[in-house]
């Protein structure tokens, strides 16, 4: 089963961004825990590199890490250096994505006119990430199904618990959590059995769609 096979089997890649160095392996643990098999850190997070290599070693074979926010070439490299096994991106650059693609590495660039989205998938990406969703909405995923229904989607911003099942019944194969998961309040407090839960929430629910 390729990565990407894996994705829409567990549809859920939790977007850690923002988060300390020093909560990291907390972090990781507890989503790991809770049944998520594939973690996104932004590389706008402050030791985003030294997060994605600590993770790759501790969770090989485990869990699929990745590097999002990942706006140019030399972002890509400095992600692949450090082990990110996908890049994920709020872009469609066509030069982003053929550089993962030579490097082995899974892409899921985001997109958001049907134009992005066929130029990301015509340039070698296995998934799409329509961003932003939550402003799109999940009318939108479901109109893109008629022209676009070969493209993978995965729907990132605005999807909860409570509306997965209405993106996933719209068309979407995956979806992309930041917030409505990784709480920074709890992560702060030291909550990470809570954290934990909520995961496993959101890993369930996922699994049974």
């Amino acid at each position: 089963m390729t990565m990407t096979e894996q994705l829409f089997k567990y549809k859920i890649v939790a977007i850690v961004r923002g988060i300390a160095q020093k909560d990291a392996d907390s972090v990781i643990q507890a989503l790991y825990n809770g049944g998520i098999r594939f973690v996104e850190v932004t590389m706008n997070t402050d030791g985003a590199l030294q997060i994605i290599e600590k993770w790759r070693r501790d969770y090989d074979g485990k869990m699929f890490v990745g590097a999002g926010t990942v706006l140019n070439v030399e972002l890509a490299k400095q992600a692949v250096a450090a082990g990110a096994q996908f890049i994920v991106t709020p872009n469609t650059e066509e030069a982003v994505i053929r550089y993962g693609v030579e490097h082995n590495v899974a892409m899921y660039p985001g997109a958001m006119t049907p134009s992005e989205i066929v130029r990301a998938w015509e340039s070698g990406a296995q998934t799409i990430k329509v961003f932003p969703a939550g402003t799109l909405g999940i009318s939108y995923i479901k109109e893109l199904q008629g022209p676009l229904s070969h493209v993978p989607l995965m729907a990132t911003g605005g999807v909860n618990l409570s509306n997965m099942d209405e993106y996933y019944a719209a068309g979407a194969k995956a979806f992309g959590i930041g917030g409505q998961l990784i709480n920074k309040e709890w992560i702060a407090e030291g909550k990470f059995d809570q954290l934990e839960a909520l995961a496993r929430q959101f890993s369930e629910t996922a699994l049974q769609l």
